[in-house]
């Protein structure tokens, strides 16, 4: 039977090529090609392994000291998503600050901490900026919103990241990579087509059960023949040009900077932070805050993990130290982290 007639699935079980390895970028991606036992339709020969597009993951442990120091010592309310309340910083997490008197709350947007700081005028409020391109619009649409507004006690702690420089740092440590959809969306698909043109493969996936299965389809029948490529598979949401209105939010009120990367050290010209003329709203520059260099446990191998160089199932404390409730590190922790994927759904036994 011809490629041509044959189905997705019976492309990704009737393949008989080479060994590959396939990264999924996205943390979603790893959940949900698990939850929906994608991995059994996969021949022993293809190997999915985990990247850094858990943004939670990648976020170092010095930015969770800086989160505490801004509770404890300058007695800042913190506004995060609920993950990064666990994640271990040096000494303590967020939920640590929190027991010993800092103000942490719990919000959904970041427009939630802009109401937040304008029903709470006494307090100085700050949200914690982490993700990829799909969540800093919203990041910097807050500030312009806040400014607007006249909302003076509001900043954010940026810690938002571009992939463009992240694709770089992990040329062959994969095969092909699994594209994050969402990121994507709002990116276009120029920076793809240029790395395939450098000899790196990729495939642009959604999150249903049919987007993945004929993502990963692409991926393998493509990757098999041996040439470099890019493929769309993701197509009634990601565009060429991707999202003009956000890429210009993004351009008029932030700037390009140098980003440490959990696992990947420090990456250039890969994070992102508010311009000059938005200083009041840059947590950094409002409080002066010292620079901050966090020590992450050294029985955690999250960073090993994020490169690709391990499964979650190698590190020794792995279900054991390290678990959803008592989480070592970052990748066990996030609802995105690929420790948390293989500890929910039966990481345990592969």
């Amino acid at each position: 039977m011809s490629n041509e007639k044959m189905t997705p699935v019976e492309i990704i079980t009737g393949y008989t090529g080479p060994k590959l390895r396939i990264m999924e970028v996205c943390g979603t991606h790893t959940h949900e090609i698990f939850r929906l036992g994608i991995r059994r339709l996969l021949p022993p020969q293809v190997e999915l392994i985990s990247g850094p597009g858990c943004p939670v993951c990648v976020t170092p442990v010095g930015f969770i000291d800086e989160a505490v120091m801004l509770a404890l010592e300058y007695h800042a309310t913190i506004c995060t998503f609920g993950d990064l309340v666990r994640v271990p910083g040096t000494k303590m997490s967020l939920a640590g600050a929190r027991a010993e008197g800092g103000k942490i709350q719990v919000v959904y947007a970041p427009m939630d901490a802009v109401e937040y700081a304008k029903e709470h005028p006494d307090e100085q409020v700050v949200f914690l900026a982490v993700g990829f391109e799909t969540t800093t619009p919203a990041n910097a649409l807050a500030v312009k919103k806040a400014k607007e507004a006249g909302i003076t006690n509001f900043s954010l702690l940026t810690a938002n990241k571009t992939m463009p420089m992240a694709y770089q740092a992990l040329k062959g440590s994969a095969d092909v990579f699994l594209y994050p959809g969402h990121v994507n969306a709002i990116t276009g698909t120029a920076l793809c087509e240029h790395l395939a043109e450098e000899g790196v493969s990729g495939v642009v996936a959604g999150f249903t059960a049919k987007e993945l299965v004929a993502a990963l389809a692409v991926a393998i029948k493509k990757g098999g023949e041996g040439k470099p490529f890019f493929a769309n598979a993701y197509p009634r949401v990601v565009k060429p040009e991707g999202s003009p209105e956000a890429q210009k939010l993004v351009d008029d009120m932030m700037e390009a900077c140098d980003s440490e990367w959990r696992g990947l050290g420090e990456i250039p010209g890969s994070g992102m932070k508010l311009k000059a003329a938005y200083a009041d709203y840059d947590a950094r520059v409002k409080f002066n805050l010292p620079e901050v260099k966090g020590r992450s446990n050294p029985a955690c191998r999250c960073g090993e993990v994020l490169q690709g160089k391990c499964k979650p199932s190698d590190c020794k404390v792995f279900g054991k130290g390290c678990t959803p409730e008592h989480p070592i590190g970052a990748c066990m922790v996030s609802g995105e982290g690929a420790c948390s994927a293989y500890y929910q759904y039966g990481g345990i036994e592969l």
